[in-house]
């Protein structure tokens, strides 16, 4: 079987940057085995599996190793498909998924995503964590998803090396670590998730459904502008709407072409 592929920087105005997701439309979705083979296949972040539902669409997300309940990164670059691609012109579009309906909307130069936030509890430093970032953290938050330090300094957060195979043992499956911005940005980011086959993950709407409602306390302001400082580097525009998160960002088409399966 032949089936439509795209390969997608999103979180980026310009190619070869922010955080590249493969999107698939597909009549219906094949065995849950076989999108995890394609997602090792595609080997990135992410891979998206389209499936159009009475006028809207079912969405489904996997890393190489695992299915994930939310993804901002390729959420936006299923968007930028089914508007650009198989239904131009199209300028909002619904996404049910396993974190509910999510709605994207076009603007001139981008999407806005309106995604659930992800409010998290101040918690005592856990034990390995500081010994894995190789830094002590400021403070930590968590919750059901993921761990967040706070880092002193942008320049701190940049040098950071973890230890990948400590992380992967940690008992959530992603760690952010996020300081204060320098005056471009609110705040900057990283986001590590090991323990589902994402050693860095280059630019990460969900965690910043987390860093909003952090950011958001600290800074006592509820629109950010904000920088994930991974290799590639992902630009985002966080708003915070009580327990709703709008995301704001842009994406480049890199590869479109057919897979067979």
């Amino acid at each position: 079987m032949r089936t439509p592929i795209f390969q997608i920087d999103a979180f980026t105005t310009r190619r070869f940057a922010g955080n590249p997701a493969a999107v698939m439309p597909m009549a219906s979705f094949p065995a849950d085995a076989l999108m995890q083979a394609i997602a090792a296949e595609n080997n990135l972040a992410e891979t998206a599996f389209l499936v159009r539902e009475d006028g809207d669409y079912r969405l489904r997300w996997f890393t190489p190793a695992t299915e994930v309940p939310l993804c901002g990164h390729a959420t936006l670059a299923s968007a930028a498909v089914v508007m650009e691609r198989l239904e131009p012109g199209r300028k909002r579009v619904v996404f049910h998924s396993a974190s509910g309906p999510l709605t994207v909307n076009r603007t001139d130069v981008g999407y806005v995503m309106d995604f659930p936030a992800r409010p998290a509890e101040p918690i005592s430093t856990p034990p390995g964590l500081a010994e894995a970032l190789g830094v002590v953290p400021i403070d930590v938050v968590v919750n059901s998803f993921n761990y967040m330090a706070l880092l002193e300094s942008p320049q701190v957060l940049r040098a950071l090396t973890p230890d990948m195979a400590a992380l992967a043992r940690l008992d959530r499956t992603g760690v952010i670590v996020k300081a204060q911005g320098d005056g471009i940005y609110d705040f900057i980011s990283r986001y590590f998730a090991p323990a589902k086959g994402i050693p860095e993950d280059p630019a990460t709407g969900a965690g910043h459904c987390m860093l909003a409602p952090y950011w958001a306390k600290r800074l006592s302001k509820t629109e950010f502008r904000a920088f994930q400082a991974s290799r590639r580097g992902g630009e985002i525009i966080c708003r915070l709407a009580r327990d709703r998160v709008e995301l704001e960002g842009s994406c480049i088409f890199y590869l479109e072409g057919e897979a067979e399966i």
